[in-house]
């Protein structure tokens, strides 16, 4: 999956790349525009004995942005992030295969009277279980009634519809949750780390609901000062849903 939508991107120069507590960002030039990449920030013990998590920092913009984003494959979650981020910061973004329609709403309109499972407790998923009625989280760190990821392979072969976090192609779990999938499920990739990649629709995924950055001064501002996505968002993140263009 991850050579498959390396493969489509072109390189553009790098401008900056910011790691913040929650968030991180990767700008890059595309000419007439530029274009940032978010993902969320992965840390924690890689264990790689005396490596540093990144190399040269303060350094990085002299890099090229697409080895920035082959970091998508390193053990080192931190450099995975900024994988993610550089791969959302060089994909090529089609506006006329966006929808008026949300994450939330997209999972109401497929998941009624069928079996839902959502993966990552989003702050929508009680919303969702009272709307839906049968609606199962899976999370890495579940509460409530939340069940434990690794009931996924009891639990989505019998799905209609699967709503599953971008976080999981930061952490490489993603080809492995899609293979759980019947054929015929409905099945969403959410949350701003996802890659709006026309890749993705060929390993079964039928709608990809990520984000784009309308505002990025602001932005790098409040992630690099440790802001929530709420707060980055309302610095002037947008949120928006895509299918798979007619063409």
């Amino acid at each position: 999956m991850n050579n498959k939508i390396l493969n489509t991107l072109s390189n553009h120069k790098l401008v900056e790349v910011r790691i913040g507590l929650k968030w991180t960002a990767v700008v890059v030039d595309k000419g007439d525009h530029q274009q940032c990449g978010l993902a969320s920030t992965l840390s924690g013990d890689h264990g790689h004995t005396g490596e540093p998590t990144i190399p040269d920092p303060g350094n990085l913009e002299t890099s090229s942005a697409l080895e920035l984003a082959g970091w998508i494959e390193s053990e080192i979650p931190l450099r995975r992030s900024i994988g993610c981020a550089a791969i959302n910061a060089l994909l090529t973004r089609d506006p006329s295969s966006w929808v008026d329609l949300n994450a939330e709403g997209a999972i109401l309109e497929h998941g009624r009277g069928k079996k839902a499972v959502l993966i990552g407790h989003f702050p929508f998923a009680n919303h969702l279980k009272e709307e839906l009625g049968e609606l199962t989280v899976l999370d890495l760190n579940p509460s409530g009634d939340d069940l434990p990821a690794s009931a996924a392979p009891e639990i989505l072969p019998e799905a209609d519809l699967v709503a599953i976090t971008g976080m999981t192609f930061i952490n490489h779990t993603l080809p492995g949750l899609l293979s759980l999938c019947k054929p015929e499920a409905y099945v969403i990739i959410l949350g701003p780390s996802t890659p709006l990649s026309p890749v993705l629709y060929d390993l079964g995924v039928n709608l990809l609901a990520g984000s784009t950055v309308e505002n990025i001064p602001a932005v790098l501002a409040a992630l690099g000062q440790g802001g929530n996505f709420r707060q980055i968002h309302q610095a002037g993140v947008r949120l928006i849903t895509q299918i798979p263009s007619s063409g």
